[in-house]
C-alpha cells in the first residue's frame, strides 16, 4: 500500500485528489498539509512514501520544502504538482530532488499513474516540461568523458523521452532486469542518483540526439 501526503494550500483541490487516491486499491491518502512548514511537522507522524508537492503556498514554498523534506528524509518521494511551467521552477524542483514534475492541468489518471512509477523508483516529467527542459540546454557544451556504450546510450534515450523500464525492455528487446543493471551502470558513470537528474546530464551535456520538437 502506497503511503501518500497531500502538500496544497488550496482545500478544494487537496479533497480532490485525496479522493481520487482513495479509490485506488494500492493507495491510502495517510495526510495532508497545507504549507510547507505544516507538511515538515507532520511528516513524521504521517511517514508517507511519496509526497504530492505545489509551489505556490504561503509561507515555504514547495522548492524549499522538497529541499528539507530530502535532506532529512532521503528516501520519500517527491512529485510536484504545480500550475507553474516555467523553466526556472523546473529546473529549482530537480536540483533539489524533486521525482517528478507535473502541472495541475494533468489528467487525474494520468497522476495515478505518474505516482505509481515515481514510488517504483521511476521519474516523471510534464510532456511540456520536458521539452522545456531540453530547449532550455540545448546549447551546452557535449560532455566526452561519460563513457557510456552504445547500449546504455539507447537507454538513456528512452529515459529522456520518459519511458518506464518495461517499455524500455520492449523497445529494445530486453528483460526488465538488463534494464535496470543497465540504468544502474548509467547513474554511476554520470554520477546522478535519478532519473530526474539523469535526464537533465543527458540533455545538458547532449549524451544523446536530441528529440525533435513536435510540429503543429
Amino acid at each position: 500500500m502506497m503511503k501518500i501526503m497531500l502538500v496544497d494550500d488550496h482545500a478544494v483541490l487537496r479533497d480532490g485528489l485525496a479522493n481520487i487516491f482513495e479509490m485506488e486499491e494500492d493507495m491510502e491518502v495517510v495526510g495532508v498539509a497545507e504549507s510547507g512548514e505544516k507538511a515538515l511537522e507532520l511528516l513524521p507522524s504521517f511517514n508517507p512514501d511519496i509526497i504530492i508537492l505545489d509551489i505556490n503556498m504561503p509561507g515555504m514554498n514547495g522548492i524549499t520544502t522538497a529541499s528539507e523534506i530530502k535532506k532529512r528524509y532521503p528516501k520519500v518521494k517527491i512529485l510536484m504538482l504545480t500550475m507553474h511551467n516555467e523553466d526556472e521552477f523546473l529546473m529549482a524542483a530537480l536540483r533539489e530532488g524533486a521525482d517528478g514534475y507535473l502541472l495541475k492541468d494533468t489528467p487525474s489518471d494520468q497522476v495515478v499513474e505518474a505516482i505509481k512509477m515515481v514510488a517504483n523508483g521511476e521519474s516523471i516529467l510534464h510532456p511540456e516540461m520536458t521539452k522545456k527542459l531540453i530547449d532550455f540546454h540545448q546549447q551546452k557544451i557535449p560532455d566526452t568523458d561519460s563513457q557510456l556504450t552504445e547500449r546504455e546510450q539507447e537507454v538513456l534515450m528512452c529515459l529522456v523521452n520518459g519511458l518506464s523500464n518495461k517499455d524500455i525492455a520492449k523497445n529494445l528487446f530486453i528483460s526488465d532486469k538488463t534494464v535496470k543493471i543497465h540504468v544502474s551502470k548509467i547513474f554511476k558513470k554520470l554520477g546522478v542518483k535519478s532519473r530526474s537528474q539523469a535526464v537533465i546530464h543527458a540533455v545538458q551535456h547532449q549524451l544523446v540526439p536530441l528529440p525533435k520538437s513536435p510540429t503543429t
